[in-house]
């Protein structure tokens, strides 16, 4: 029997090719490869002397030949296939060990492998005869079988044949992506996109009980999520994540000052800013207390003592998700509520691309964001907001654009008092707004995702007691609708900006 060993990462080599030695194996490897064979005093035989050709073009080319991939290739049911190996003298290869150049973690056209992704291939293909170890995870697995049985079995060849092509496809895939990503010319969107996923934690479940779930990265790419800290709590559930995520970003695009945001079902329901985290956690909490049960409290800043004391004093929350927490807090937060996920972590890095799967297909885009700010916006009303209005109609733009459309947001002293979403009509989201803000919006502010197309939208911020109304325009009714805040006192600011959410 006989392995060719070609790898990169020498990560437990010498332990795997000395137990294949000791099963009476011959070993072939290539130029690095040998030398760490020989240094650690195993009997080898280097591809150049299998080949003829000697290593070129700074080992660019060493296992690129019909000595090699013959070997690898041949059918051994097949007698077309046999001869052939007979009448050019080559020998059979029954194992291929092969890893790639480090491209995942240093990115360039030198770290771009061919002849490893091509050993792979091949010796998957031909996985009736031949096994692929791509991993050195895999190593004392191979060993273990091949001590207790001879051979490895058909299944486990497969297995690693497909662990091969697996491994291929991502790297494929994310030297596409870096072409992409390093492109002078970009396109807006690509003409193809390729994603690799290698699943990186299994979930308790998936949206219910009876489904399996799990959380996925992109292969060999670990993410916000893979470096995020439990502290306490049971597993994560799918919807753990999801909606944890959703309540990270929204918390993340308040501004620069302390904020709170407490998210359910992946829709904010209390938002606060204020000049310090206690402050900031009271006015999310105080917001729709009775939605904030088992919903997802994310905040911008470390917790402090102050803020655990409020928060332990509160509702049952499923997560809590900070940057980082002062001594004793953890032990406070665990010690109220047994069963909370308390979670660390970084701040999110946006995607390049959103996808949203359908039926047979997808749909991309380019992730949400504010183009427009407040220096763009127009008031186009007698009525001009104040800068605390201003203040809390900036607040409510951003909670509105992580809202589900339709969506309705209040806003009174940094603090969502009212969030109506997910509506077939935009005037029904106002109501509910208004419903759960129940007057506190006072001399606050109101904004929607997508314009008013009728004054009835308009008049239900007005009944909530709100003093401006943000919105983006571009109705074929804004001059009525401008007329209809002029005549109920309100100041109306035009974004220019739609902002939905589905």
């Amino acid at each position: 029997m006989r392995a060719l060993l070609s790898v990169h990462d020498k990560t437990g080599l010498a332990e795997l090719a000395r137990g294949l030695v000791d099963l009476g194996w011959d070993l072939v490897a290539s130029g690095s490869t040998s030398a760490t064979l020989r240094e650690a005093g195993l009997p080898v035989v280097e591809v150049a002397e299998v080949t003829g050709a000697p290593e070129m073009l700074e080992g660019r080319v060493k296992t690129l030949h019909p000595g090699v991939h013959g070997g690898i290739l041949a059918d051994r049911g097949n007698p077309t296939h046999v001869a052939d190996l007979e009448e050019r003298g080559i020998e059979p290869i029954d194992l291929v060990v092969s890893n790639l150049y480090p491209f995942f973690a240093e990115p360039s056209v030198e770290t771009i492998d061919i002849g490893g992704v091509t050993l792979q291939r091949a010796a998957a293909k031909n996985w009736d005869h031949v096994a692929v170890v791509v991993d050195p995870a895999d190593y004392d697995g191979v060993l273990a079988e091949l001590r207790a049985d001879g051979a490895l079995a058909a299944h486990t060849r497969r297995r690693l044949a497909r662990k091969a092509f697996a491994s291929t496809a991502a790297y494929d895939a994310v030297i596409v992506g870096w072409l992409d990503e390093t492109d002078p010319e970009p396109a807006t969107l690509p003409p193809t996109i390729h994603v690799a996923l290698e699943q990186a934690a299994e979930l308790r479940y998936g949206e219910n009980p009876h489904q399996a779930g799990a959380r996925y990265r992109r292969t060999g790419r670990p993410g916000l999520w893979d470096r995020v800290v439990q502290h306490s709590g049971v597993p994560l559930s799918y919807l753990n994540v999801y909606d944890a995520d959703a309540a990270w970003k929204l918390v993340h695009d308040l501004g620069d000052g302390p904020a709170v945001a407490i998210v359910k079902h992946a829709v904010p329901c209390g938002v606060g800013v204020g000049a310090d985290l206690a402050t900031a956690y009271s006015l999310a909490y105080e917001g729709d207390e009775l939605s904030a049960f088992g919903g997802i409290v994310a905040l911008n800043r470390s917790v402090d003592d102050a803020t655990v004391e409020r928060m332990v004093a509160a509702a049952q929350a499923d997560v809590v998700i900070a940057p980082g927490y002062g001594d004793g807090v953890v032990d406070r937060l665990r010690a109220r509520r047994r069963n909370t996920r308390v979670l660390e972590a970084e701040p999110p890095h946006p995607e390049a691309l959103v996808l949203r799967q359908v039926s047979g297909g997808f749909l991309v885009q380019q992730p949400p964001r504010f183009d427009a700010g407040r220096d763009s916006w127009r008031v186009v009303t007698k009525a001009v907001p104040t800068e605390e209005q201003w203040a809390d109609a900036e607040l409510a733009w951003r909670v509105c654009a992580h809202t589900r459309s339709n969506a309705v947001v209040l806003v009174r002293g940094g603090q969502a008092v009212g969030v109506g979403a997910g509506q077939q009509s935009r005037v029904a989201a106002a109501e509910i707004a208004a419903k759960k803000a129940d007057g506190r919006a006072r001399g606050g502010a109101s904004a929607t995702d997508g314009f008013y197309p009728f004054a009835d939208g308009v008049e239900a911020a007005a009944a909530a007691g709100v003093a401006v109304v943000v919105q983006p325009g571009g109705s074929v009714k804004d001059d009525d609708l401008i007329a209809v805040a002029d005549d109920l006192g309100l100041a109306m600011v035009l974004t220019g900006e739609r902002q939905f959410l589905h």
